[in-house]
């Protein structure tokens, strides 16, 4: 029986408010850099108006998800945070909360088992640019 191990590894990128980012490809090429064969991976976003999740990464689609989160949670409402803060994200929090910080993917023979049309992406939720970095842990034998 092979012993089970946890390997944390990192993704950083600077990203734009407003912006998804296609992370698929550090992520399997972090997965790539373990001894894994077999397990999951938890992508964790620290910070609270950033989140991550999976869709088919199209222009289409992309355009479409901002439209939802707008209807979903409008940036131009009062947030009881915008007039405590002042920095105007309270939206960025809202969306964030809703999507989340956090996504598991299995992984087999050292490959993300995701579908054909399938993609891990990070949003960038935030009114302003940011700098990211990202927890990758990988749980596995």
């Amino acid at each position: 029986m092979k012993d089970e191990v946890i390997e944390t590894r990192y993704v950083e990128f600077e990203s734009d408010s407003g912006e998804v980012v296609d992370i698929t490809g550090e992520v399997q090429k972090s997965l790539e850099s373990t001894s894994l064969e077999s397990g999951v991976v938890v992508i964790f976003v620290p910070g609270a108006t950033g989140a991550v999740s999976t869709i088919e990464y199209e222009e289409g689609l992309v355009a479409d998800l901002g439209d939802a989160l707008q209807r979903i949670a409008p940036q131009e409402i009062d947030y009881a945070h915008n007039l405590r803060w002042h920095d105007g994200n309270g939206h960025s929090h809202i969306r964030a909360s809703l999507i989340g910080p956090s996504l598991v993917v299995p992984f087999s023979a050292q490959r993300l088992m995701l579908g054909t049309w399938q993609q891990i992406v990070f949003l960038e939720l935030d009114n302003r640019s940011r700098h990211r970095k990202l927890v990758l842990q990988m749980m596995g034998e």
